[in-house]
């Protein structure tokens, strides 16, 4: 019996089987899951996810400083040389000339003390605002996370329709490429026959190694386009990516006359200066109360104790003291400072509501380019496609032509750089639409 053809039916299927499992192994993204990836994973998304964390912390910072503040302190002193404090020496003998003293010492050698303090913020107007204030920065914080994501989100869908492109735009050169080997091949015959020159010859495999070198570009376009991708989504540069999507799966995208009647949404960036605003009216009106005064309460109590030596102070007696106060805190005069702190305020005030209208200006503006922008590349979209089946009906003819003898070597030659120019420039014009779209759906805010 033969084993042979049941080893290498074996060996195929074994080899198909691995292959599959490798390529199902390799991680494989939609356009959808690239975005999502890329919001979980991306180095700027995270951070702002963390800004997010840093703004409730500040939020709690605020918030204790209008709850009570306790503190103890324990101290423990040893008096290496027991200072001598004067005394009039008539005390102890009413002889003694007057004016005389004598040196004692109060202080004891070891001595101890333990307080507690606990105060308590009573009024203080600026405790309101900032606490305001650091809810009102949170929010900022959200907006500048938001317009990350959206960063993002643009930056990933371009990278992913760039691959896609470069994908498709390599396998067409690969086709060529086919296509030339085999009309060189027949030419090589043609030749060794006597139907054909050395020139002919030499013309196709002039174009065949125009194509292998084109075809190199494609391959490395390919992978400077796919490595930028994992950059915007976080992805591990080493390992490799598989794009479900392809570009026949956005032919959707390609219709846009609703999105070119769309008036959009309020950019995200409005939403920024108006919170910088009022974080700016919060900023004054905490300035302005500063004129008015401040009151706590707070409580003290201690225990001290004196000793000898070390052993006895802890031993010994302690001695309670205890204190309950307020305190009155007034402005008078600060040198005007909190004047030119307010006056600082309004300017800045002034100056986001013009950053606000330009703002406002420049959006429009943005949605008045990226509508015509998109409106021109669909038109070149267009003309290059037709440009493409055109150039591509001229080579097939001219080849059946020279094949049946009726025609030049020459004008397939020429025919055929005519067809790789145009599918040049429809890839060309296909990539720069897809940009347009994403650049008008950013400037209607709706992005996401």
């Amino acid at each position: 019996m033969n084993f042979k053809p049941i080893i290498l039916s074996l060996t195929i299927w074994l080899l198909g089987h691995w292959f599959a499992e490798a390529q199902a192994q390799q991680p494989s993204f939609s356009l959808e899951e690239s975005v999502n990836y890329a919001l979980e994973n991306n180095a700027e998304a995270r951070n702002a996810r963390l800004e997010i964390q840093a703004a409730k912390g500040l939020i709690g910072e605020r918030t204790s400083e209008g709850l009570p503040q306790i503190t103890s302190r324990l101290n423990a002193t040893k008096n290496l040389k027991v200072p001598i404090s004067p005394f009039p020496a008539q005390f102890f003998d009413p002889e003694a000339p007057e004016g005389t003293f004598i040196g004692i010492q109060f202080s004891p050698i070891y001595s101890a003390n333990l307080t507690a303090t606990v105060s308590q913020m009573i009024f203080n107007g600026s405790y309101f605002i900032g606490l305001k204030a650091a809810k009102t920065y949170k929010q900022l914080v959200e907006f500048d996370k938001e317009f990350t994501d959206l960063e993002v989100v643009e930056n990933v869908k371009k990278a992913y329709f760039s691959v896609l492109v470069s994908e498709e735009r390599e396998t067409l050169i690969q086709a060529n490429l086919n296509r030339l080997d085999t009309l060189l091949k027949e030419t090589e015959i043609l030749y060794e026959e006597g139907f054909a020159e050395k020139i002919d010859v030499t013309r196709i495999r002039v174009q065949n190694n125009n194509i292998r070198t084109e075809l190199n570009k494609a391959k490395t376009s390919t992978s400077v386009s796919k490595a930028l991708l994992k950059l915007q989504m976080g992805f591990p540069e080493e390992e490799e990516i598989v794009l479900t999507d392809k570009l026949d799966d956005f032919t959707q995208y390609l219709e846009t006359q609703r999105l070119l009647n769309e008036e959009g949404q309020q950019r995200v960036e409005v939403d920024q200066i108006n919170t910088n605003y009022d974080l700016a009216v919060l900023d004054l009106k905490n300035n302005q109360i500063q004129y008015m005064p401040r009151l706590d309460a707070n409580y003290t109590f201690q225990r001290n104790a004196f000793g000898g030596n070390f052993s006895k102070l802890w031993s010994g007696d302690w001695y309670t003291g205890s204190i309950l106060g307020i305190t009155l805190e007034i402005p008078i005069f600060d040198g005007f400072l909190k004047m030119h702190k307010i006056q600082q305020n309004r300017v800045q005030m002034r100056q986001l509501e013009v950053q606000k209208e330009f703002t406002l200006q420049n959006i429009q503006l943005e949605k008045f380019q990226a509508r015509q922008n998109l409106i021109n590349s669909l038109q070149e979209l267009e003309v290059q496609e037709e440009n493409r089946d055109l150039a591509l009906e001229v080579f097939n003819m001219a080849k059946i032509k020279y094949q049946e003898g009726v025609g030049s070597n020459l004008e397939v030659v020429e025919a055929d750089a005519t067809l790789k120019e145009a599918e040049t420039n429809y890839f060309s014009a296909l990539y720069d639409t897809f940009i347009a779209r994403v650049d008008l759906e950013k400037a209607l805010g709706i992005l996401k």
